[in-house]
């Protein structure tokens, strides 16, 4: 395994080692003490989830707030997807910046996101499988979202919107101001 840090503060860019021969290929893709020896950081993720989605398809900028904000590894298992990640931790020296990096089923890459961070993703290929771990269960009254396109957050998805295919829940996320303040 490799981790890379990202520009934001927290946020790694995990590479996973690929064996691969004429049977196929064989990864880790989570290795907790490797991980916390990497990073310093030790993350016990308690539920794993996993969506589908169809070409276009935006799902975000979604977080969790309070008491059950969720740490999160997040990869693609089929597919290809653009993912974006902000951190929206105020005393964070990257706070309000963004980082993206193409996930797919060819580079397998994953990315950590940590508690405080906003999240979304689009597919890029006809059909993608999102998978993430999370280290604390899902509640929906700590769940927050940021509309994809917010005016401060200039958010560039390299994606024509009027192509987007967003849940009428992401078209109606407020902007960054209206949630943060």
């Amino acid at each position: 395994m490799q981790v890379e840090e990202t520009p934001l503060k927290d946020c790694f860019l995990v590479k996973p080692r690929i064996f691969e021969d004429h049977r196929g290929i064989f990864l880790e893709t989570y290795h907790r003490e490797r991980f916390a020896e990497l990073t310093g950081i030790d993350t016990e993720f308690v539920q794993d989830n996993q969506s589908v989605s169809s070409f276009g398809v935006l799902r975000g900028m979604h977080y969790q707030k309070g008491e059950f904000a969720q740490t999160k590894l997040v990869r693609v298992i089929y597919g290809k997807v653009l993912d974006v990640v902000v951190d929206l931790r105020p005393d964070s020296p990257t706070f309000k910046k963004t980082y993206k990096a193409i996930l797919d089923d060819k580079n397998l890459h994953q990315i950590y996101i940590p508690k405080g961070f906003g999240h979304g993703f689009l597919t890029l290929s006809e059909k993608s499988v999102f998978a993430y771990k999370c280290d604390d269960y899902y509640k929906p009254g700590s769940e927050g979202g940021i509309i994809f396109n917010d005016p401060d957050l200039k958010i560039d998805w390299d994606f024509p919107t009027k192509e987007m295919i967003l849940s009428d829940k992401d078209r109606k996320q407020p902007t960054f101001k209206e949630a943060f303040g």
